[in-house]
């Protein structure tokens, strides 16, 4: 699975986001600018020591991404959708994609994607969930439709943990 952040803004939510993608095997791809450098210390602490074994892409902008990922199924995560994040059948080779912490993916991107376009349902008075925990339910549902390929699996998980207690 792929994970896209449109000009993140906030180095522990990277972080946190970077670290999910080392626990389940997906890649980070970041589309600058970045809104932290990142050797950040708060980044590095987020992520941990996690971070050198992360699969991460950089890209100078959303043009920039497309032109490397010209046939790529994106999915785009936006309080805007009229799709929840589980009408979707995920692949995957898929990508998923989030907008900066302060705006969202601009609205110009959005409108060339409206059938890809997704949400997470919510109380329509609050604005929108945290970054990193976003990321981290739709990552988990597109995970799970696609058979969390090369991860431990619940039955595996449970005779583990029995087998410990014995």
């Amino acid at each position: 699975m792929n994970i896209v952040l449109h000009q993140p803004e906030i180095p522990q939510n990277t972080g946190n986001i970077g670290r999910t993608c080392v626990a389940t095997g997906s890649s980070l791809h970041l589309i600058r600018p970045l809104g932290f450098v990142i050797n950040n210390k708060s980044l590095k602490r987020a992520g941990m020591d996690y971070w050198n074994d992360l699969d991460v892409h950089y890209y100078d902008n959303f043009r920039d991404f497309i032109d490397q990922h010209k046939n790529a199924r994106i999915y785009m995560a936006t309080t805007k959708a009229k799709h929840s994040y589980t009408d979707v059948t995920y692949h995957k080779d898929d990508f998923i994609m989030f907008g900066s912490e302060g705006s969202g993916i601009p609205e110009e991107i959005l409108m060339d994607y409206p059938d890809n376009c997704i949400r997470i349902p919510m109380l329509s008075q609050y604005r929108s969930l945290n970054l990193s925990n976003s990321v981290a339910i739709i990552l988990y549902e597109a995970l799970r439709q696609t058979g969390f390929e090369d991860m431990l699996m619940e039955g595996e998980l449970h005779t583990h943990r029995w087998s410990e207690v014995e």
